[in-house]
Protein backbone atom coordinates (compact mmCIF):
# COMPACT_ATOMS: atom_id res chain seq x y z
CA UNK A 1 0.00 0.00 0.00
CA UNK A 2 1.17 3.53 -0.75
CA UNK A 3 1.35 5.68 2.36
CA UNK A 4 0.54 9.01 0.77
CA UNK A 5 -1.95 9.98 -1.92
CA UNK A 6 0.61 12.35 -3.38
CA UNK A 7 3.81 10.35 -3.08
CA UNK A 8 6.71 11.73 -5.08
CA UNK A 9 7.87 9.78 -8.07
CA UNK A 10 10.80 7.58 -7.24
CA UNK A 11 13.63 5.78 -8.98
CA UNK A 12 15.81 2.88 -7.79
CA UNK A 13 18.15 5.51 -6.39
CA UNK A 14 15.42 7.23 -4.34
CA UNK A 15 13.00 10.15 -4.68
CA UNK A 16 13.31 12.60 -7.50
CA UNK A 17 15.21 15.65 -6.17
CA UNK A 18 13.49 19.02 -5.99
CA UNK A 19 16.01 20.40 -8.44
CA UNK A 20 16.86 18.81 -11.78
CA UNK A 21 20.01 16.65 -11.75
CA UNK A 22 23.08 17.81 -13.62
CA UNK A 23 22.19 15.81 -16.72
CA UNK A 24 18.83 17.59 -16.88
CA UNK A 25 19.76 21.24 -16.50
CA UNK A 26 17.37 22.74 -19.00
CA UNK A 27 16.67 26.38 -19.66
CA UNK A 28 13.51 27.58 -17.90
CA UNK A 29 10.63 28.18 -20.29
CA UNK A 30 8.94 31.55 -20.71
CA UNK A 31 5.56 30.06 -19.74
CA UNK A 32 3.91 31.42 -16.55
CA UNK A 33 3.50 28.00 -14.89
CA UNK A 34 3.43 29.62 -11.43
CA UNK A 35 -0.17 30.74 -12.08
CA UNK A 36 -1.53 27.21 -11.69
CA UNK A 37 -2.00 25.38 -8.41
CA UNK A 38 -0.87 21.81 -8.00
CA UNK A 39 -3.84 19.41 -7.73
CA UNK A 40 -3.15 18.50 -4.11
CA UNK A 41 -3.35 22.19 -3.25
CA UNK A 42 -6.92 22.19 -4.58
CA UNK A 43 -8.32 18.85 -3.37
CA UNK A 44 -6.69 16.88 -0.57
CA UNK A 45 -7.98 13.30 -0.61
CA UNK A 46 -8.20 11.92 2.95
CA UNK A 47 -6.97 8.49 1.91
CA UNK A 48 -3.90 6.99 3.57
CA UNK A 49 -4.18 3.50 2.10
CA UNK A 50 -5.50 2.42 -1.26
CA UNK A 51 -6.37 -0.91 -2.86
CA UNK A 52 -6.57 0.10 -6.52
CA UNK A 53 -2.80 -0.24 -7.31
CA UNK A 54 -2.88 -3.99 -6.65
CA UNK A 55 -6.16 -4.79 -8.42
CA UNK A 56 -6.56 -6.10 -11.96
CA UNK A 57 -9.25 -5.50 -14.57
CA UNK A 58 -11.06 -8.81 -14.92
CA UNK A 59 -14.53 -7.81 -16.19
CA UNK A 60 -16.05 -5.02 -18.24
CA UNK A 61 -17.94 -2.24 -16.43
CA UNK A 62 -21.33 -1.08 -17.68
CA UNK A 63 -20.59 1.13 -20.69
CA UNK A 64 -22.89 4.13 -21.21
CA UNK A 65 -22.32 6.04 -24.47
CA UNK A 66 -23.24 9.72 -24.20
CA UNK A 67 -22.60 10.59 -27.86
CA UNK A 68 -26.22 11.60 -28.39
CA UNK A 69 -26.14 14.10 -25.51
CA UNK A 70 -22.68 15.16 -24.38
CA UNK A 71 -21.01 14.38 -27.69
CA UNK A 72 -23.82 15.97 -29.68
CA UNK A 73 -23.53 19.23 -27.71
CA UNK A 74 -19.86 19.40 -28.71
CA UNK A 75 -20.55 19.38 -32.45
CA UNK A 76 -20.33 22.53 -34.57
CA UNK A 77 -23.42 21.19 -36.34
CA UNK A 78 -25.50 19.08 -33.91
CA UNK A 79 -27.05 15.92 -35.30
CA UNK A 80 -30.34 16.15 -37.13
CA UNK A 81 -33.02 13.53 -36.34
CA UNK A 82 -31.87 11.19 -39.12
CA UNK A 83 -28.25 11.15 -37.99
CA UNK A 84 -29.29 10.83 -34.36
CA UNK A 85 -31.41 7.80 -35.18
CA UNK A 86 -28.64 6.21 -37.23
CA UNK A 87 -26.18 6.66 -34.34
CA UNK A 88 -28.69 5.18 -31.88
CA UNK A 89 -29.26 2.16 -34.13
CA UNK A 90 -25.49 1.64 -34.32
CA UNK A 91 -25.25 1.58 -30.52
CA UNK A 92 -28.07 -0.95 -30.34
CA UNK A 93 -26.36 -3.16 -32.93
CA UNK A 94 -23.08 -2.99 -30.98
CA UNK A 95 -24.83 -4.27 -27.87
CA UNK A 96 -25.00 -1.27 -25.54
CA UNK A 97 -27.62 -1.85 -22.84
CA UNK A 98 -27.76 1.68 -21.41
CA UNK A 99 -27.66 4.76 -23.65
CA UNK A 100 -27.92 8.44 -22.79
CA UNK A 101 -30.11 9.72 -25.61
CA UNK A 102 -30.35 13.45 -25.02
CA UNK A 103 -31.16 16.56 -23.06
CA UNK A 104 -34.91 16.82 -23.79
CA UNK A 105 -35.40 20.10 -21.92
CA UNK A 106 -32.61 21.78 -23.90
CA UNK A 107 -33.78 21.30 -27.49
CA UNK A 108 -36.85 20.27 -29.43
CA UNK A 109 -34.76 17.80 -31.43
CA UNK A 110 -33.75 15.96 -28.26
CA UNK A 111 -37.29 16.03 -26.89
CA UNK A 112 -38.68 14.66 -30.15
CA UNK A 113 -36.07 11.91 -30.25
CA UNK A 114 -37.02 10.71 -26.78
CA UNK A 115 -40.67 10.74 -27.89
CA UNK A 116 -39.69 8.68 -30.95
CA UNK A 117 -38.24 6.03 -28.64
CA UNK A 118 -41.34 6.18 -26.43
CA UNK A 119 -43.77 5.85 -29.33
CA UNK A 120 -41.98 3.17 -31.39
CA UNK A 121 -40.06 -0.07 -31.01
CA UNK A 122 -36.77 1.63 -31.88
CA UNK A 123 -35.19 0.56 -28.57
CA UNK A 124 -35.23 -3.13 -27.58
CA UNK A 125 -37.01 -3.78 -24.31
CA UNK A 126 -33.79 -4.58 -22.42
CA UNK A 127 -32.10 -1.26 -23.26
CA UNK A 128 -32.17 1.43 -20.56
CA UNK A 129 -32.76 4.98 -21.82
CA UNK A 130 -31.01 7.83 -19.96
CA UNK A 131 -32.32 11.42 -20.15
CA UNK A 132 -30.36 14.36 -18.80
CA UNK A 133 -31.50 17.51 -17.01
CA UNK A 134 -30.17 20.37 -14.97
CA UNK A 135 -31.37 20.72 -11.36
CA UNK A 136 -34.33 23.02 -12.04
CA UNK A 137 -37.98 22.09 -11.63
CA UNK A 138 -39.24 23.40 -14.98
CA UNK A 139 -36.47 21.50 -16.80
CA UNK A 140 -37.19 18.38 -14.78
CA UNK A 141 -40.89 18.65 -15.68
CA UNK A 142 -40.03 18.87 -19.39
CA UNK A 143 -37.72 15.85 -19.03
CA UNK A 144 -40.38 13.76 -17.32
CA UNK A 145 -42.87 14.74 -20.02
CA UNK A 146 -40.51 13.43 -22.69
CA UNK A 147 -40.52 9.89 -21.26
CA UNK A 148 -44.31 9.62 -20.77
CA UNK A 149 -45.53 6.17 -21.80
CA UNK A 150 -42.07 4.80 -22.57
CA UNK A 151 -41.82 1.03 -22.23
CA UNK A 152 -38.08 0.86 -21.65
CA UNK A 153 -36.32 1.20 -18.32
CA UNK A 154 -35.41 4.86 -17.83
CA UNK A 155 -32.78 6.76 -15.84
CA UNK A 156 -33.42 10.45 -15.10
CA UNK A 157 -29.98 12.02 -14.79
CA UNK A 158 -29.75 15.26 -12.76
CA UNK A 159 -26.59 17.31 -12.50
CA UNK A 160 -25.24 20.39 -10.72
CA UNK A 161 -21.71 21.71 -10.56
CA UNK A 162 -20.28 21.48 -7.04
CA UNK A 163 -16.64 22.65 -7.18
CA UNK A 164 -15.63 25.87 -5.34
CA UNK A 165 -14.83 27.86 -8.48
CA UNK A 166 -18.20 26.95 -10.00
CA UNK A 167 -20.03 27.72 -6.74
CA UNK A 168 -18.35 31.11 -6.48
CA UNK A 169 -18.08 32.22 -10.11
CA UNK A 170 -20.99 30.52 -11.88
CA UNK A 171 -23.69 29.79 -9.32
CA UNK A 172 -23.01 32.36 -6.63
CA UNK A 173 -23.94 29.92 -3.83
CA UNK A 174 -22.34 28.82 -0.61
CA UNK A 175 -21.85 25.15 0.21
CA UNK A 176 -25.06 25.05 2.24
CA UNK A 177 -27.07 26.96 -0.35
CA UNK A 178 -25.94 24.66 -3.13
CA UNK A 179 -26.70 21.57 -1.06
CA UNK A 180 -30.24 22.87 -0.56
CA UNK A 181 -30.61 23.54 -4.31
CA UNK A 182 -29.49 19.99 -5.13
CA UNK A 183 -31.83 18.38 -2.60
CA UNK A 184 -34.71 20.49 -3.84
CA UNK A 185 -34.09 19.24 -7.35
CA UNK A 186 -33.89 15.70 -6.02
CA UNK A 187 -37.24 16.17 -4.32
CA UNK A 188 -38.71 17.53 -7.56
CA UNK A 189 -37.54 14.42 -9.43
CA UNK A 190 -39.08 12.24 -6.74
CA UNK A 191 -42.32 14.19 -6.83
CA UNK A 192 -42.64 14.10 -10.62
CA UNK A 193 -41.28 10.63 -11.40
CA UNK A 194 -41.01 8.69 -8.15
CA UNK A 195 -44.12 6.63 -8.88
CA UNK A 196 -43.29 5.87 -12.52
CA UNK A 197 -42.56 2.18 -13.15
CA UNK A 198 -39.04 1.16 -14.21
CA UNK A 199 -37.62 4.65 -13.62
CA UNK A 200 -34.42 5.13 -11.63
CA UNK A 201 -32.39 8.22 -10.77
CA UNK A 202 -28.85 9.41 -11.37
CA UNK A 203 -27.01 12.34 -9.83
CA UNK A 204 -23.80 13.94 -11.09
CA UNK A 205 -21.91 16.42 -8.94
CA UNK A 206 -20.35 18.08 -11.97
CA UNK A 207 -16.63 18.84 -11.58
CA UNK A 208 -16.53 16.19 -8.86
CA UNK A 209 -12.76 15.93 -9.20
CA UNK A 210 -12.36 19.60 -8.14
CA UNK A 211 -14.86 19.39 -5.28
CA UNK A 212 -13.90 18.97 -1.62
CA UNK A 213 -14.23 15.24 -0.80
CA UNK A 214 -16.15 15.80 2.44
CA UNK A 215 -18.65 18.06 0.70
CA UNK A 216 -19.33 15.85 -2.30
CA UNK A 217 -19.65 12.81 -0.03
CA UNK A 218 -22.22 14.62 2.11
CA UNK A 219 -24.26 15.76 -0.90
CA UNK A 220 -24.21 12.30 -2.51
CA UNK A 221 -25.27 10.60 0.73
CA UNK A 222 -28.09 13.11 1.11
CA UNK A 223 -29.34 12.31 -2.40
CA UNK A 224 -29.25 8.52 -1.93
CA UNK A 225 -31.14 8.94 1.33
CA UNK A 226 -33.73 11.19 -0.31
CA UNK A 227 -34.16 8.74 -3.20
CA UNK A 228 -34.08 5.73 -0.85
CA UNK A 229 -31.33 3.90 -2.76
CA UNK A 230 -31.61 0.13 -2.37
CA UNK A 231 -30.14 -2.89 -4.19
CA UNK A 232 -33.58 -3.39 -5.74
CA UNK A 233 -33.80 0.20 -7.00
CA UNK A 234 -30.21 1.48 -7.04
CA UNK A 235 -29.24 5.10 -7.54
CA UNK A 236 -26.44 5.96 -9.95
CA UNK A 237 -23.87 8.35 -8.53
CA UNK A 238 -21.84 9.61 -11.44
CA UNK A 239 -18.55 11.31 -10.51
CA UNK A 240 -17.20 13.33 -13.43
CA UNK A 241 -13.66 14.47 -14.03
CA UNK A 242 -15.28 17.34 -15.92
CA UNK A 243 -11.98 19.17 -16.38
CA UNK A 244 -8.86 17.04 -15.92
CA UNK A 245 -6.39 18.75 -13.61
CA UNK A 246 -4.34 15.97 -12.01
CA UNK A 247 -2.54 12.75 -12.72
CA UNK A 248 -4.84 9.71 -13.01
CA UNK A 249 -3.81 8.29 -9.63
CA UNK A 250 -5.43 11.29 -7.92
CA UNK A 251 -8.76 10.57 -9.62
CA UNK A 252 -8.42 6.92 -8.60
CA UNK A 253 -7.90 8.01 -4.98
CA UNK A 254 -11.00 10.21 -5.16
CA UNK A 255 -13.09 7.34 -6.52
CA UNK A 256 -11.78 4.88 -3.94
CA UNK A 257 -12.51 7.38 -1.15
CA UNK A 258 -16.14 7.59 -2.31
CA UNK A 259 -16.36 3.83 -2.84
CA UNK A 260 -15.21 3.18 0.72
CA UNK A 261 -17.21 5.88 2.49
CA UNK A 262 -20.56 6.17 0.71
CA UNK A 263 -23.61 5.26 2.73
CA UNK A 264 -26.02 2.76 1.14
CA UNK A 265 -23.12 1.50 -0.96
CA UNK A 266 -25.02 -1.65 -1.94
CA UNK A 267 -27.79 0.58 -3.30
CA UNK A 268 -25.40 2.70 -5.39
CA UNK A 269 -24.04 2.11 -8.89
CA UNK A 270 -20.79 4.08 -8.82
CA UNK A 271 -20.19 5.69 -12.21
CA UNK A 272 -17.42 7.84 -13.71
CA UNK A 273 -17.39 10.35 -16.55
CA UNK A 274 -13.78 11.33 -17.36
CA UNK A 275 -12.87 14.06 -19.79
CA UNK A 276 -9.53 14.24 -21.57
CA UNK A 277 -8.10 17.71 -20.93
CA UNK A 278 -4.71 16.31 -19.90
CA UNK A 279 -4.83 13.48 -22.44
CA UNK A 280 -5.19 10.90 -19.66
CA UNK A 281 -8.92 10.17 -19.80
CA UNK A 282 -8.32 6.50 -20.63
CA UNK A 283 -5.99 6.05 -17.67
CA UNK A 284 -8.40 7.88 -15.36
CA UNK A 285 -11.26 5.57 -16.35
CA UNK A 286 -9.23 2.38 -16.01
CA UNK A 287 -7.85 3.35 -12.61
CA UNK A 288 -11.31 4.48 -11.51
CA UNK A 289 -12.70 1.02 -12.27
CA UNK A 290 -9.85 -0.50 -10.26
CA UNK A 291 -10.83 1.90 -7.46
CA UNK A 292 -14.45 0.74 -7.34
CA UNK A 293 -16.34 2.31 -10.25
CA UNK A 294 -18.90 0.00 -11.87
CA UNK A 295 -20.08 2.13 -14.78
CA UNK A 296 -18.28 4.35 -17.32
CA UNK A 297 -19.83 7.15 -19.36
CA UNK A 298 -18.04 8.32 -22.48
CA UNK A 299 -18.22 8.66 -26.25
CA UNK A 300 -17.46 5.83 -28.64
CA UNK A 301 -14.40 7.50 -30.17
CA UNK A 302 -13.90 10.20 -27.55
CA UNK A 303 -15.89 13.11 -28.97
CA UNK A 304 -16.96 15.81 -26.52
CA UNK A 305 -16.31 19.36 -25.40
CA UNK A 306 -12.73 20.62 -25.55
CA UNK A 307 -10.48 17.54 -25.80
CA UNK A 308 -13.46 15.23 -25.50
CA UNK A 309 -14.98 12.64 -23.22
CA UNK A 310 -13.20 9.39 -22.50
CA UNK A 311 -13.04 7.07 -25.52
CA UNK A 312 -15.07 4.01 -24.55
CA UNK A 313 -14.11 2.12 -27.72
CA UNK A 314 -10.46 2.27 -26.69
CA UNK A 315 -11.36 1.29 -23.13
CA UNK A 316 -13.35 -1.71 -24.36
CA UNK A 317 -10.68 -2.87 -26.79
CA UNK A 318 -8.00 -2.44 -24.14
CA UNK A 319 -9.90 -5.07 -22.17
CA UNK A 320 -10.14 -7.28 -25.25
CA UNK A 321 -6.36 -7.03 -25.66
CA UNK A 322 -5.99 -8.30 -22.07
CA UNK A 323 -8.21 -11.33 -22.64
CA UNK A 324 -11.31 -9.77 -21.05
CA UNK A 325 -14.61 -9.79 -22.96
CA UNK A 326 -15.57 -6.10 -23.46
CA UNK A 327 -19.26 -7.10 -23.81
CA UNK A 328 -19.60 -4.81 -26.84
CA UNK A 329 -19.21 -5.91 -30.48
CA UNK A 330 -16.38 -4.21 -32.36
CA UNK A 331 -15.99 -6.97 -34.97
CA UNK A 332 -16.64 -4.50 -37.84
CA UNK A 333 -14.82 -1.45 -36.58
CA UNK A 334 -14.60 0.22 -39.99
CA UNK A 335 -18.40 0.26 -40.32
CA UNK A 336 -18.62 1.69 -36.79
CA UNK A 337 -16.11 4.37 -37.71
CA UNK A 338 -17.91 5.28 -40.93
CA UNK A 339 -21.18 5.69 -39.07
CA UNK A 340 -19.66 7.78 -36.28
CA UNK A 341 -17.83 9.98 -38.78
CA UNK A 342 -21.05 10.51 -40.75
CA UNK A 343 -23.10 11.35 -37.66
CA UNK A 344 -20.49 13.60 -36.03
CA UNK A 345 -19.04 15.16 -39.15
CA UNK A 346 -15.61 14.59 -37.59
CA UNK A 347 -12.96 12.37 -39.16
CA UNK A 348 -11.31 9.79 -36.92
CA UNK A 349 -7.56 10.36 -36.82
CA UNK A 350 -5.36 7.89 -38.72
CA UNK A 351 -3.43 7.12 -35.50
CA UNK A 352 -6.48 6.81 -33.25
CA UNK A 353 -6.09 3.65 -31.12
CA UNK A 354 -7.51 0.52 -32.75
CA UNK A 355 -9.73 2.27 -35.31
CA UNK A 356 -7.30 4.61 -37.13
CA UNK A 357 -6.31 3.70 -40.68
CA UNK A 358 -2.64 3.32 -39.72
CA UNK A 359 -2.75 1.75 -36.26
CA UNK A 360 -2.06 -1.76 -37.55
CA UNK A 361 0.41 -0.57 -40.16
CA UNK A 362 4.19 -0.76 -40.03
CA UNK A 363 6.47 1.30 -42.27
CA UNK A 364 9.63 0.80 -40.21
CA UNK A 365 11.90 -1.98 -41.41
CA UNK A 366 12.54 -3.44 -37.96
CA UNK A 367 8.82 -3.49 -37.18
CA UNK A 368 8.01 -5.06 -40.52
CA UNK A 369 10.57 -7.79 -40.09
CA UNK A 370 9.27 -8.65 -36.62
CA UNK A 371 5.63 -8.69 -37.78
CA UNK A 372 6.42 -10.87 -40.78
CA UNK A 373 8.25 -13.37 -38.58
CA UNK A 374 5.44 -13.17 -36.03
CA UNK A 375 2.83 -14.09 -38.62
CA UNK A 376 4.92 -17.02 -39.80
CA UNK A 377 5.44 -18.25 -36.24
CA UNK A 378 1.73 -17.85 -35.49
CA UNK A 379 0.79 -19.99 -38.49
CA UNK A 380 3.37 -22.61 -37.55
CA UNK A 381 2.12 -22.83 -33.94
CA UNK A 382 -1.48 -23.17 -35.11
CA UNK A 383 -0.53 -25.96 -37.51
CA UNK A 384 1.52 -27.75 -34.85
CA UNK A 385 -1.35 -27.53 -32.36
CA UNK A 386 -3.91 -28.57 -34.96
CA UNK A 387 -6.12 -25.53 -34.40
CA UNK A 388 -7.49 -22.75 -36.59
CA UNK A 389 -5.27 -19.67 -36.67
CA UNK A 390 -8.14 -17.58 -35.24
CA UNK A 391 -8.18 -19.81 -32.15
CA UNK A 392 -4.44 -19.76 -31.57
CA UNK A 393 -3.03 -17.56 -28.79
CA UNK A 394 -1.92 -14.24 -30.29
CA UNK A 395 1.68 -13.10 -29.88
CA UNK A 396 2.68 -11.21 -33.00
CA UNK A 397 5.19 -8.42 -32.29
CA UNK A 398 3.93 -4.84 -32.53
CA UNK A 399 0.29 -5.91 -32.96
CA UNK A 400 -1.44 -5.99 -29.56
CA UNK A 401 -4.53 -7.59 -31.11
CA UNK A 402 -5.20 -9.54 -34.30
CA UNK A 403 -6.58 -6.98 -36.80
CA UNK A 404 -9.03 -9.66 -37.95
CA UNK A 405 -10.75 -9.46 -34.54
CA UNK A 406 -12.14 -6.06 -35.50
CA UNK A 407 -12.81 -6.84 -39.14
CA UNK A 408 -9.52 -5.62 -40.57
CA UNK A 409 -7.63 -7.54 -43.26
CA UNK A 410 -3.86 -7.94 -43.26
CA UNK A 411 -3.50 -6.01 -46.51
CA UNK A 412 -2.37 -2.78 -44.83
CA UNK A 413 -0.37 -4.28 -41.96
CA UNK A 414 2.90 -3.65 -43.77
CA UNK A 415 3.38 -0.70 -46.09
CA UNK A 416 6.55 0.49 -47.75
CA UNK A 417 8.15 3.91 -47.80
CA UNK A 418 11.71 5.21 -47.52
CA UNK A 419 11.93 3.99 -43.90
CA UNK A 420 10.99 0.42 -44.72
CA UNK A 421 13.20 -2.63 -44.72
CA UNK A 422 13.63 -5.77 -46.76
CA UNK A 423 11.20 -7.78 -44.67
CA UNK A 424 8.31 -5.44 -45.35
CA UNK A 425 8.97 -5.34 -49.06
CA UNK A 426 9.18 -9.12 -49.22
CA UNK A 427 5.98 -9.41 -47.19
CA UNK A 428 4.03 -7.22 -49.61
CA UNK A 429 5.26 -9.17 -52.62
CA UNK A 430 4.37 -12.42 -50.90
CA UNK A 431 0.87 -11.32 -49.84
CA UNK A 432 0.16 -9.41 -53.06
CA UNK A 433 1.68 -11.77 -55.61
CA UNK A 434 2.54 -14.98 -53.80
CA UNK A 435 6.26 -14.51 -54.41
CA UNK A 436 8.68 -15.78 -51.76
CA UNK A 437 12.07 -14.09 -52.00
CA UNK A 438 15.26 -15.68 -50.63
CA UNK A 439 16.86 -13.61 -47.91
CA UNK A 440 19.84 -12.51 -50.01
CA UNK A 441 17.49 -11.40 -52.78
CA UNK A 442 15.46 -9.47 -50.20
CA UNK A 443 18.60 -7.48 -49.38
CA UNK A 444 19.34 -6.79 -53.05
CA UNK A 445 15.71 -5.87 -53.77
CA UNK A 446 15.57 -3.52 -50.76
CA UNK A 447 18.38 -1.46 -52.28
CA UNK A 448 16.44 -1.03 -55.52
CA UNK A 449 13.28 -0.05 -53.63
CA UNK A 450 15.26 2.39 -51.50
CA UNK A 451 16.52 4.12 -54.63
CA UNK A 452 12.93 4.49 -55.82
CA UNK A 453 11.55 5.81 -52.53
CA UNK A 454 14.49 8.16 -51.99
CA UNK A 455 13.94 9.63 -55.43
CA UNK A 456 10.17 10.00 -55.12
CA UNK A 457 9.56 10.12 -51.38
CA UNK A 458 6.22 8.40 -51.82
CA UNK A 459 4.74 5.28 -50.31
CA UNK A 460 4.87 2.15 -52.48
CA UNK A 461 2.05 -0.34 -52.87
CA UNK A 462 2.47 -4.02 -53.70
CA UNK A 463 1.84 -3.12 -57.35
CA UNK A 464 4.57 -0.47 -57.21
CA UNK A 465 6.97 -3.00 -55.70
CA UNK A 466 6.14 -5.45 -58.44
CA UNK A 467 7.03 -2.78 -61.02
CA UNK A 468 10.39 -2.26 -59.30
CA UNK A 469 10.92 -6.02 -59.26
CA UNK A 470 10.08 -6.40 -62.96
CA UNK A 471 12.42 -3.56 -63.93
CA UNK A 472 15.22 -4.84 -61.71
CA UNK A 473 15.10 -8.58 -62.42
CA UNK A 474 12.75 -9.55 -65.25
CA UNK A 475 12.98 -6.99 -68.05
CA UNK A 476 15.42 -7.68 -70.87
CA UNK A 477 16.76 -5.42 -73.61
CA UNK A 478 16.00 -5.89 -77.33
CA UNK A 479 19.58 -7.11 -77.79
CA UNK A 480 19.28 -9.83 -75.15
CA UNK A 481 20.16 -13.42 -76.11
CA UNK A 482 16.96 -15.30 -77.03
CA UNK A 483 16.05 -18.94 -76.98
CA UNK A 484 14.55 -19.71 -80.38
CA UNK A 485 13.77 -23.34 -79.57
CA UNK A 486 14.75 -26.24 -77.36
CA UNK A 487 14.32 -29.96 -76.96
CA UNK A 488 15.07 -32.03 -73.87
CA UNK A 489 15.26 -35.81 -74.26
CA UNK A 490 16.49 -37.54 -71.12
CA UNK A 491 20.16 -36.49 -70.77
CA UNK A 492 20.33 -34.75 -74.15
CA UNK A 493 19.45 -31.08 -74.46
CA UNK A 494 19.33 -29.24 -77.76
CA UNK A 495 19.08 -25.45 -77.73
CA UNK A 496 18.83 -22.92 -80.55
CA UNK A 497 20.09 -19.49 -79.46
CA UNK A 498 19.94 -16.13 -81.18
CA UNK A 499 22.68 -13.76 -80.06
CA UNK A 500 24.34 -10.68 -81.48
CA UNK A 501 26.52 -12.86 -83.71
CA UNK A 502 23.61 -14.80 -85.18
CA UNK A 503 21.62 -17.97 -84.55
CA UNK A 504 23.22 -21.27 -83.60
CA UNK A 505 22.17 -24.67 -82.27
CA UNK A 506 23.94 -26.31 -79.35
CA UNK A 507 23.67 -29.94 -78.26
CA UNK A 508 24.82 -31.28 -74.87
CA UNK A 509 24.76 -34.72 -73.31
CA UNK A 510 24.81 -35.35 -69.57
CA UNK A 511 24.04 -31.80 -68.49
CA UNK A 512 20.84 -30.51 -66.99
CA UNK A 513 18.83 -28.06 -69.11
CA UNK A 514 20.00 -24.99 -67.15
CA UNK A 515 23.64 -26.11 -67.25
CA UNK A 516 23.20 -26.79 -70.98
CA UNK A 517 21.99 -23.21 -71.50
CA UNK A 518 24.91 -21.67 -69.57
CA UNK A 519 27.31 -23.82 -71.60
CA UNK A 520 25.68 -22.68 -74.85
CA UNK A 521 25.87 -19.04 -73.76
CA UNK A 522 29.53 -19.47 -72.86
CA UNK A 523 30.22 -20.80 -76.38
CA UNK A 524 28.40 -17.73 -77.72
CA UNK A 525 30.57 -15.44 -75.63
CA UNK A 526 28.34 -14.78 -72.59
CA UNK A 527 29.56 -16.52 -69.45
CA UNK A 528 27.02 -16.83 -66.59
CA UNK A 529 27.81 -18.78 -63.42
CA UNK A 530 24.60 -19.76 -61.62
CA UNK A 531 25.30 -19.81 -57.87
CA UNK A 532 21.80 -20.67 -56.62
CA UNK A 533 18.37 -21.22 -58.09
CA UNK A 534 15.02 -20.74 -56.35
CA UNK A 535 11.55 -21.58 -57.56
CA UNK A 536 8.39 -19.72 -56.63
CA UNK A 537 5.28 -18.57 -58.45
CA UNK A 538 3.33 -15.45 -59.31
CA UNK A 539 -0.24 -15.59 -58.03
CA UNK A 540 -1.94 -18.78 -56.94
CA UNK A 541 -3.99 -21.67 -58.24
CA UNK A 542 -3.90 -23.24 -61.67
CA UNK A 543 -3.45 -19.89 -63.43
CA UNK A 544 -0.20 -19.02 -61.68
CA UNK A 545 3.06 -18.53 -63.57
CA UNK A 546 6.33 -20.11 -62.53
CA UNK A 547 8.99 -17.67 -61.35
CA UNK A 548 12.63 -18.69 -61.20
CA UNK A 549 15.09 -16.60 -59.20
CA UNK A 550 18.80 -17.10 -59.80
CA UNK A 551 21.81 -15.77 -57.99
CA UNK A 552 24.65 -15.50 -60.50
CA UNK A 553 28.05 -14.11 -61.36
CA UNK A 554 29.19 -13.17 -64.87
CA UNK A 555 32.65 -13.80 -66.29
CA UNK A 556 35.32 -11.41 -65.12
CA UNK A 557 33.05 -9.76 -62.55
CA UNK A 558 33.32 -10.45 -58.84
CA UNK A 559 29.91 -8.91 -58.09
CA UNK A 560 27.05 -11.27 -57.45
CA UNK A 561 23.66 -10.34 -58.93
CA UNK A 562 20.12 -11.66 -59.23
CA UNK A 563 17.85 -12.27 -62.18
CA UNK A 564 14.38 -13.71 -62.61
CA UNK A 565 12.42 -15.46 -65.29
CA UNK A 566 8.65 -15.86 -65.62
CA UNK A 567 6.86 -18.41 -67.78
CA UNK A 568 4.07 -20.97 -67.70
CA UNK A 569 6.53 -23.80 -67.04
CA UNK A 570 9.29 -24.03 -64.46
CA UNK A 571 11.86 -24.97 -67.13
CA UNK A 572 11.07 -22.03 -69.38
CA UNK A 573 11.08 -19.68 -66.38
CA UNK A 574 14.56 -20.98 -65.51
CA UNK A 575 15.76 -20.46 -69.08
CA UNK A 576 14.36 -16.89 -69.00
CA UNK A 577 16.20 -16.10 -65.77
CA UNK A 578 19.55 -17.26 -67.19
CA UNK A 579 18.99 -15.27 -70.39
CA UNK A 580 18.19 -12.17 -68.31
CA UNK A 581 21.49 -12.67 -66.44
CA UNK A 582 23.36 -13.00 -69.71
CA UNK A 583 21.72 -9.80 -71.00
CA UNK A 584 22.75 -7.81 -67.93
CA UNK A 585 26.28 -9.25 -68.01
CA UNK A 586 26.95 -8.41 -71.65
Amino acid sequence: MTSSPFATLSTPAGPVPSQAPSWNRQRASQMPSHRYAAPHDRVEVPLTERAWPTRRLTAAPLWVPVDLRDGNQALAEPMDPARKRRFFELMIAMGYKEIEVGYPSASQTDFDFVRLIADTDLAPADVTIVVFTAARRDLIERTVASIAGIRNPVVIHVYTATAPTWRDVVLGRSRDELRELILTAGADVLDLAGDLPRVRFEFSPEVFNLTEPDYVLDVCDAMTTLWDATPERPVILNLPATVEIATPNVYADQIEYMHRNLERRDGVILSVHPHNDRGTGIACAELAVLAGAQRVEGCIFGNGERTGNVDIATLALNLHAQGVDPMIDFSDIDEIRRTVEYCNGIEVHARHPYVGDLVHTAFSGTHQDAIRKGFAEHRARAAADGVDERDQAWRVPYLPIDPADIGRSYDAVIRVNSQSGKGGMAYLLETGYGIELPRRLQIDFARKVQERTDAGGDELSAADLWQVFEAGYLTTSPQAPALVGYQVDQSITELTLRTGSGTATFRTDGLGPVEALTAALAQAGSRVEVLSLHQTSVGGGTDSDALTLIEYRTAGAGEISWAAGRARSVLEASFAAVLRAADVGR
